[in-house]
């Protein structure tokens, strides 16, 4: 009766207020060779307690104990375990979109300090309540620049996430916006001569992202100055949050949108996660998605609204900046919580723990024989491109056997860098056994490739 709240009597009352004697006669009008007249094909009911023990066996049966190097724009973070606590609570759990501010000021109140931290770490001057995540948030401010300039075409940079750079293609190709890719130098990061050849007269916006997809930071200042000198807004997307902790902030840039999963969202297989746009004021009307206001009641008392708000559903469609960038608000609340719990300092102190445990297992990595760090002499974050021995799925194949989830391999994305690189990130939960064990059981494989030869 716990999930069947209705008992016999209730039901037997039911019936007879609508005028039949029982639940098989309100199916009365499907003939009968279509009514199912056995009991289901399913396991017998079990207990709660059968049924928890049930998916704990499940669960065993999943891989544990793996190290792993992926990151790629989902990286693994300490949560506190305060952020769940405060989650799950009623108020926030259950509720939807605050179209009542009156009755709706938690949320509104966790929305406007969610703004205001997003502004701080991104040298911003007005951030939206979010958005559905980081890649979607890139194709919004495109779009966004797009309105601003009245132009009509984007220079792309390569070195932005593979996928973000297929969402913005995807938007794209009914939005009658031209995308043109600019590709990196040795370094790895945008070719700033290829940048400023593409940029013209009719570019509403230049994108890149930064600490970029090898992991290394791009130049924002520089790019800023070649997009601004023609008239073209810088967008700078920002896939690992933490960086910003210690990474100087995108001031020079025009629009920055972030993914914010690293702010104490598990990675939870892809999803869901919490994109933002900020950008300077003088584009506030243009900003897709929801902007939560402070102002005072009445009595004179404090108090939250939505003071903007372009969806379709609250403007006439034409004037709609986007259709579906709903805010990911109960997401947003984990990444304010996650922010309030360190702050400044120990955010820093974060993007520096993984700074460091970034240098080390790179290191150790290229340490071994045949394997090279590319894209040396600028600075990275966390991740690091590295030349194998071996190509990197045969590598992570013998990775695997000693459990061991290696990097991702770039040759579906970057052809030109060969079968054998690979992207690996270190995090502050990666530990010193674990780099020492994928570093020893590289050189192995190193080792038992030279005696192939």
């Amino acid at each position: 009766m716990r999930y069947l709240p209705k008992s016999p009597a209730d039901r037997k009352e039911m019936l007879a207020e609508i005028g039949v004697d029982s639940i098989d006669d309100l199916f009365a009008t499907i003939p009968a060779e279509f009514q199912l007249t056995r009991d289901l094909a399913i396991p017998r009911q079990h207990s709660e307690s059968e049924i928890i023990d049930r998916f704990r066996a499940f669960a065993d049966s999943n891989a544990n104990g793996y190290a792993s190097f992926l990151g790629a724009g989902a990286y693994r973070h300490y949560r506190p375990v305060i952020i769940d606590s405060l989650v799950q609570r009623g108020e926030f759990l259950t509720s939807y979109t605050p179209y009542q501010p009156e009755i709706a000021q938690g949320t509104l109140q966790a929305m406007f300090e969610f703004q205001t931290m997003i502004c701080e770490l991104t040298g911003m001057e007005i951030a939206n309540a979010s958005m559905y995540d980081g890649s979607t948030g890139a194709a919004e401010a495109m779009m966004m620049a797009v309105r601003v300039t009245g132009r009509d075409k984007a220079v792309v940079a390569r070195t932005v996430h593979p996928e973000y750079r297929e969402v913005l293609a995807t938007y794209a190709q009914h939005q009658q916006i031209l995308i043109r890719e600019v590709g990196y130098v040795q370094n790895g990061r945008v070719d700033l001569a290829a940048l400023d050849e593409a940029i013209t007269a009719e570019t509403a916006c230049v994108l890149i992202q930064s600490p970029n997809f090898f992991g290394t930071i791009e130049d924002v200042a520089a790019i800023a100055d070649l997009a601004h000198a023609k008239g073209a807004l810088l967008i700078v997307s920002i896939a690992e949050a933490i960086s910003l902790g210690i990474v100087r902030p995108p001031a020079e840039a025009d629009i920055v949108s972030l993914e914010a999963q690293s702010f104490g969202v598990p990675v939870s297989f892809g999803g869901p996660y919490c994109g933002v746009i900020a950008c300077k004021e003088k584009f506030m009307r243009q900003m897709p998605g929801r902007l939560v206001g402070e102002t005072k009641d009445a009595d004179g008392k404090r108090g939250y609204v939505l003071t903007l708000s372009t969806r379709e559903q609250h403007i006439r469609r034409e004037r709609a900046t986007s259709n579906i960038c709903t805010n990911q608000a109960l997401v947003a609340l984990i990444a304010t919580i996650f922010l309030t719990v360190y702050g400044k300092q120990g955010l820093r102190e974060l993007a520096e723990h993984n700074l460091a445990k970034a240098a080390h297992l790179s290191s150790e990595l290229a340490a071994g024989d045949g394997a090279k760090l590319l894209f040396e002499g600028a600075p990275r974050f966390h991740e690091f491109v590295l030349n194998l021995p071996a190509s990197a799925e045969e590598t992570n194949a013998a990775l695997l056997e000693h459990k061991i989830i290696g990097g991702l391999p770039l040759a579906r994305w970057y052809p030109e860098l060969g079968p054998n690189a690979s992207l690996w990130c270190a995090t502050e939960l990666t530990t010193r056994k674990q780099m020492d064990a994928a570093a020893a059981t590289l050189r192995a494989i190193a080792a038992a490739e030279l005696t192939k030869i």
